[in-house]
């Protein structure tokens, strides 16, 4: 769950991202995983659901090292990657990597915590939009 103010608009990167109402300073703590607003699926789970459930599910969501996919159940679930981002995950919470702007787009990297993240499905996307 997210630990600051965000709204979510257009982004250029992914057609809808997630911003920082109030700047956020370098080092402080911006999501956290929280019981109750973030879910956690586990692999058996995810296939009791019907199509095309599944694929929005995964859309948003990702697999954690656990094996289990995680769904933010907040704006969170609208953080774009990128392969210079602004927030930093670490664990079960999201840091600022550096001083954050009021209006800015929050950016993590998939690859440091969703592992089936590989880029190709992202910049097929990413293409497809421009």
């Amino acid at each position: 769950m997210f630990i600051v103010p965000t709204l979510i608009r257009g982004s250029t990167i992914q057609g809808v991202g997630v911003f920082s109402v109030t700047p956020i300073p370098a080092g402080m703590v911006i999501w956290e995983y929280t019981t109750g607003v973030d879910w956690t699926v586990t692999p058996q789970e995810m296939a009791s659901f019907p199509e095309p459930f599944q694929a929005s599910l995964r859309r948003y969501s990702y697999l954690a090292e656990s094996g289990n996919y995680v769904l933010c159940g907040d704006n969170a679930k609208f953080m774009n990657h990128s392969d210079k981002p602004n927030c930093d995950d670490r664990g079960s919470h999201t840091i600022a990597a550096w001083d954050i702007g009021a209006g800015e787009e929050l950016t993590c990297d998939y690859r440091s915590f969703d592992v089936e993240f590989d880029g190709s499905e992202f910049v097929a996307e990413v293409a497809v939009m421009r």
